[in-house]
Parts: structure tokens; C-alpha cells; sequence
């Protein structure tokens, strides 16, 4: 489950200091944006103190050559301020875009390499989430926060650096303000932070209900589902549509209050210059100049205020996305690389529990298994089958004791190593959505020429119904499969199996729910797949194993019987009595 206990302990500031560490590598284009940020900056300040002179000197005595500098200075001034709001955009943009392509990338990078026990604890929907909404927020935080917070505090240092020439105590307002501001401010952030945090939430609670319903939509309909799954997308929508709404009120907010604060100072100026209890002179183009400096001045701190609620989002969905990264990747310390093993395993006093908390799932299991032998694991359901087969490829840690492969403890081997040696084929088989060919070639595309794919669909009894569709190896087969039947699909990850020709076999159920022709064909597949591999086989159906050199009966973490098929039916034990039960239900 992702980690949420460091978002309130890390601090906004340092969370946003991590973010812009991203953009390092692109200094020089970040450079040169704030470089026009503050050339930008000196020609809104310029054009304000130009209304001085050409107040006081331009309207007083008509000048032609004093009218065209002043007219080609206004030129000259917005030019190069359309010239620089352009470049200080486009390369803050361009950095930002960047970043947002690196956070996802990295996210990818860490996802895949995370254990199997952090998918069994996270919704997909987060997940997706943090792929898709956080990044996007951070997309705003990195780049029109960047761009707002330098562009316009740079405009406000500027105008009110400005208004302080012009006249002192007209400006003596803002000294006074200015902590009220800050206040308000901060006050303000920890709310929208804590918003956009249930934002985040409430966005993984859309996604996670709609991939539910779109996932499993044949269960919805069968039973009837579609009213609790409206009532259940309904009330996650409306839960996200109020915490955007308490962000719209609170940001909303947040501005013209500010705005309203500076107003006074202005109206104070105002008051205080017609009045004339002001103890210093003020030239028309003193005040005119002021004005528009204040003018300048209102747009940038509206705008400073507004992009708050971006930055607090941004800040929640790092501080998300950072927890993500402190979730352990899979150990791989192992150094050893293995060329092709014979497939010789051994479990040595085996225990296992998924977490410190939970009980131990297996017992203290030992058993061998010769290379190129069938074993295979029966017993009811939660007696450990599966958890035991699923520590050879290291999908699970071990809690105590040592799997030996060829003499090496697979913890000393490279995990990509390990997983060289060991191909899989399950009862759910997952296929990709993309071309038979890509499905069964899939990892190794770029290695494996046409011919030897065909030759692999041609074992495993696929290519009797691949060359029959209409685009052969490239037809698509649809997200996860669904536009193939389930022995199609079987068959497509026998072909996959046989293609990696690895000297290890695991088969989980690989046949229990099929029709018999169906199964005819997986049986054909598999009987040519397992030559010359050792072979892990999780059984339901028991008339599938009476070949196994020895069959392990498992129950409650334990092994309690161990044999051959004929050899467990003669002592009469549980392997016997799950016999007769499945053959007096009608089982094959």
C-alpha cells in the first residue's frame, strides 16, 4: 500500500524544492526563462517610470523630437515585453513538461519492479492515478507556478521598488500589510494542501470504481450489479465533486480578500495625495507613475495569489508520488548469472508468512525435485499450493529456510536470472492488447524471428486457429485477451512458454477451466512443453497428474502425503479420498 505517513511530516517548501531538483539537468533553458522573467519585469517598470517624464515634461511643452523617443520607447517596451512573456513562458513550459515526463517514467520504472505483496495491498485506480491526475498537478506546479511565482514577484519586487522612489510614505501601507498577507497565505496553503490531498484520494476512488465496473462488466450483468455499481461511480463523483468545490471556494476567496487588502493601501494613497496631507511634493507624474505601478502591481499579486491553490496541489501530489518512490523494489542482490540449469530444486524447511502480523502460510516444507521430473501439488484451497510454487520465481520472500537451485540458493542468484530459467502458464493467462505475435514473443520481440513464432504456435497446437483469422499472427486480440476464447487464449501461453524455452515449467491450473476440446488441445500443448523440463504442477483436476513421477498432497502449510498416483491410491489417504470425490462428481 502506498505510504501516506510522510506527507504531513515533510514540509511544502522541501517537497517543492525536490520538485524543482528535477529540472536541474535543463538549468540552462530554466536559466534562460528566468532571464526573461526579469527582463519582462524591467520593461513593466520601465514603462511605469516613462509616465513620470511624460507627464511632467511631454504635456507641459510640446517637444516632436521628446514625442517620438517617447513614442518609441512605448514600442521599444512592449515589443521586448511580448518578446520575453513569450521566451519565459515556452522554456518554463518546456522544463516543466520535461520534469512531468521524467516523474512518469521513473513511476513506470518503480511500478514494475515493485513485489507482488504491494499490488495485493494498492487499488489500480491510485496507481493509475498517480500516472495520470498527480503527475498533471505537478505538471502546474512546475510550470505555471514557476512561471507566476518568479514572473510576478519579480514584477512586484520591480513596482513596489518603484513606488518607494516615487514617494516613501505613499508606499509606508504596504509595510503594514504585508504580514497580514503572509498570514493569510500560509493559513491559507495548509487548507488547500489538505484539500487537494482528499482530491488525490477521491480521484484513485473514480478510477478504481469505473475499472471495477469496466473489468468485471459480465459479473455486473449477470448478477444484476448495474444499480450498485451507478450508486457506487455516483457517490465516488460526488465525493470528488464537493472537495473540488471546497478548493474552487477557498481559492476563490483567497484573492479578493488580498486584493482587497492592497485596494485600501491604494485608496489610502489616494485620499492622503488629493487631500493634501501628504508632507511631501507629488508631481503629477509622480502619482500618474505610482498608479500604474500599482496598476502593474494588482494583476501580479492577484495572480501570485491564484496560483497558491496550483502550487498546494502540486505540493500533495509530489508529497504522494515521493511516498510511492520510498516503496521497496523486489531485493535483488544476488551476483550469480546462470547459463541454462539442469533443474534440480530443493525447498529446505520452507516457512512463510505474508506479513510479520499474519499467520505462517507454510510450515517448515522440505521436499527435492529431480531435474526434469513432473511434480505435482494438490490439496484443498489455502493449504499453500500456490504460495509454495510462487517462492521459486521469488514472486514472494522466503521467511526462513533455503530454496536450492542446481546447489545455488536462488537468493544468490540475479532475479532477472532466475526468471530466465523458469517459464509459467496459468489458469488466468493475461495477454496484452496488441498482436498474437507481439503476445507470444512477448519480452523478446526483437530476438525472435516469424519463422520460429509459427513453429512455436505449431507445438502448442495454436496456429490451427491463428492461420484461420483473417490477419493470421497480427490480429489483435483485445485488452487482456477478450476477443479470443479461453483454450485460444491457453494455447497462445503454452506458445509464449514453449518460445522462452526455459528448463522450468510452472503450471498453475492450467487446464480446470476448460471445455474437453478445449482441454484436448492444452493437454497436447503441454505434453510437448514439458519434455525435458522439470515441471511444477498445481492440480485441481487429479486426472491430470496421474503421470507425475511424485504427486505432494498439501494441507494447512503442510506436506502430509507424497508419492505416485497408484502408490497414494493404495495407502488410502487424502490424495485417495480427493479421488474418489472428484471422480463421483463426474470430474475427468
Amino acid at each position: 500500500m502506498i505510504r501516506n505517513e510522510k506527507d504531513n511530516k515533510e514540509s511544502g517548501i522541501s517537497i517543492y524544492w525536490r520538485l524543482l531538483r528535477l529540472a536541474y539537468p535543463h538549468w540552462k533553458i530554466f536559466l534562460l526563462g528566468i532571464f526573461a522573467m526579469v527582463i519582462n519585469g524591467l520593461a513593466d517598470v520601465s514603462f511605469a517610470y516613462l509616465m513620470k517624464p511624460l507627464m511632467d515634461e511631454g504635456f507641459i511643452e510640446p517637444n516632436p523630437e521628446l514625442a517620438l523617443f517617447f513614442s518609441l520607447a512605448i514600442i521599444g517596451i512592449f515589443f521586448l515585453r511580448g518578446i520575453t512573456s513569450y521566451l519565459s513562458a515556452y522554456c518554463v513550459s518546456w522544463v516543466g513538461r520535461r520534469v512531468v515526463a521524467t516523474i512518469r517514467r521513473d513511476i513506470f520504472d518503480h511500478l514494475v519492479v515493485l513485489p507482488s505483496r504491494f499490488y495485493e495491498h494498492s487499488s489500480t485506480g491510485n496507481l493509475l492515478s498517480h500516472l495520470t491526475y498527480n503527475t498533471e498537478q505537478v505538471a502546474g506546479a512546475a510550470t505555471k507556478a514557476v512561471t507566476v511565482l518568479v514572473s510576478d514577484s519579480i514584477k512586484v519586487i520591480f513596482q513596489v521598488s518603484l513606488m518607494f522612489y516615487l514617494s516613501i510614505y505613499l508606499s509606508l501601507g504596504f509595510l503594514i500589510i504585508a504580514p497580514i498577507v503572509v498570514l493569510l497565505v500560509l493559513v491559507i496553503s495548509k487548507r488547500l494542501r489538505r484539500i487537494s490531498r482528499n482530491i488525490q484520494n477521491s480521484m484513485g476512488r473514480v478510477t478504481h470504481v469505473a475499472e471495477e465496473a469496466i473489468t468485471g462488466h459480465l459479473v455486473v450483468k449477470a448478477f444484476g450489479g448495474q444499480q450498485h455499481e451507478k450508486r457506487q461511480y455516483r457517490k465516488a463523483v460526488e465525493h470528488n465533486r464537493v472537495q473540488s468545490m471546497k478548493m474552487v471556494a477557498t481559492d476563490e476567496l483567497n484573492v479578493p480578500l488580498i486584493q482587497l487588502i492592497v485596494a485600501l493601501v491604494l485608496a489610502g494613497a489616494v485620499y492622503i495625495v488629493v487631500s493634501g496631507y501628504l508632507p511631501e511634493a507629488v508631481t503629477p507624474g509622480d502619482f500618474t507613475a505610482y498608479a500604474i505601478a500599482m496598476s502593474v502591481l494588482l494583476p501580479s499579486v492577484k495572480r501570485l495569489t491564484a496560483v497558491n491553490a496550483v502550487l498546494q496541489r502540486g505540493i500533495a501530489a509530489g508529497q504522494a508520488i515521493f511516498g510511492f518512490f520510498e516503496e521497496v523494489p523486489e531485493s535483488d542482490s544476488g551476483r550469480k548469472i546462470l547459463q541454462k540449469v539442469k533443474g534440480h530444486i530443493e525447498y529446505k524447511d520452507i516457512r512463510f508468512r505474508y506479513t510479520d502480523d499474519d499467520h505462517e502460510i507454510l510450515k517448515g516444507i522440505s521436499l527435492e525435485i529431480e531435474p526434469g521430473s513432473m511434480v505435482a501439488f494438490v490439496g484443498k484451497s489455502g493449504s499453500g499450493k500456490t504460495t509454495l510454487v510462487n517462492l521459486l520465481p521469488r514472486f514472494y520472500e522466503i521467511t526462513d529456510g533455503r530454496i536450492m537451485l542446481d546447489g545455488h540458493n536462488i537468493k544468490d542468484i540475479q532475479l532477472h536470472s532466475l526468471r530466465e530459467q523458469i517459464a509459467y502458464v496459468g489458469q488466468s493467462v493475461t495477454l496484452f492488447n496488441d498482436s498474437i505475435k507481439h503476445n507470444i514473443a512477448y519480452g523478446r520481440l526483437e530476438e525472435i524471428d516469424t519463422r520460429t513464432i509459427i513453429e512455436s504456435a505449431k507445438r502448442a497446437h495454436a496456429w490451427e486457429f491463428i492461420e484461420k483469422l483473417p490477419y493470421g499472427l497480427e490480429t489483435q486480440v483485445g485488452e487482456d485477451g477478450v476477443l479470443l476464447s479461453g483454450g485460444q487464449r491457453q494455447r497462445l501461453a503454452i506458445a509464449r512458454a514453449l518460445l522462452k524455452d526455459s528448463p522450468i515449467l510452472i503450471l498453475d491450473e492450467a487446464t480446470s477451466a476448460l471445455d474437453t476440446e478445449s482441454e484436448k488441445y492444452i493437454r497436447d500443448g503441454l505434453s510437448i512443453l514439458m519434455r525435458g523440463r522439470t515441471t511444477l504442477v498445481i492440480a485441481h483436476r487429479l486426472s491430470t497428474i496421474e503421470m507425475a513421477d511424485v504427486i505432494f498432497v498439501m494441507n494447512e502449510g503442510k506436506i502430509i502425503e507424497s508419492g505416485r498416483h497408484v502408490e497414494l491410491l493404495t495407502a488410502g489417504g487424502v490424495y485417495a479420498a480427493l479421488h474418489r470425490m472428484q471422480f463421483s462428481k463426474g470430474y475427468a
